[in-house]
């Protein structure tokens, strides 16, 4: 398995088209809510499995100067080979090389005890993104 970081419109529609199968397709997001305003400025990765395909990805946004984790998914018949914590420790990496300290995510509560085990912290109640159940969780860097 190999991380990447998106450098190309044709690597960038594949982080999408897999963001799509479980986020929209899966779990019952709506795509107009999935792919966001956001996506130029985010710094997105993908995960590729060893026939060099696609299968996972994640982004990252910086916002009021701690970056924050999102759109972290793997396509359904990968998720067994550990790459959602290689997809987590690529973008705190990237985070570091940009000089932040501290990350956050709004993970599905569903996900909280794989962000413990990666050193987050659950920091609030549970309140509902796009009829989903979530948590604000952070992290040191340092």
């Amino acid at each position: 398995m190999e991380v990447q970081r998106v450098t190309t419109q044709c690597q960038l529609d594949e982080a999408l088209r897999i963001r799509v199968a479980v986020f929209v397709t899966e779990q019952g997001v709506p795509q107009e809510a999935e792919i966001d305003e956001h996506e130029a400025l985010a710094e997105h990765i993908l995960v590729y499995n060893e026939d060099k395909l696609p299968v996972g990805t994640g982004r990252f946004r910086i916002i009021d100067g701690i970056a924050k984790l999102e759109r972290i998914c793997v396509l359904a018949a990968y998720r067994q080979y550990g790459l959602g914590r290689q997809i987590v420790g690529k973008l705190e990496e990237i985070a570091k090389e940009q000089g932040l300290t501290k990350v956050k995510l709004h993970g599905q509560t569903h996900a909280e005890h794989f962000y413990n085990k990666l050193g987050y912290k659950r920091m609030s109640d549970v309140f509902i993104e796009e009829g989903i159940p979530h948590i604000l969780m952070t992290k040191d860097l340092i």
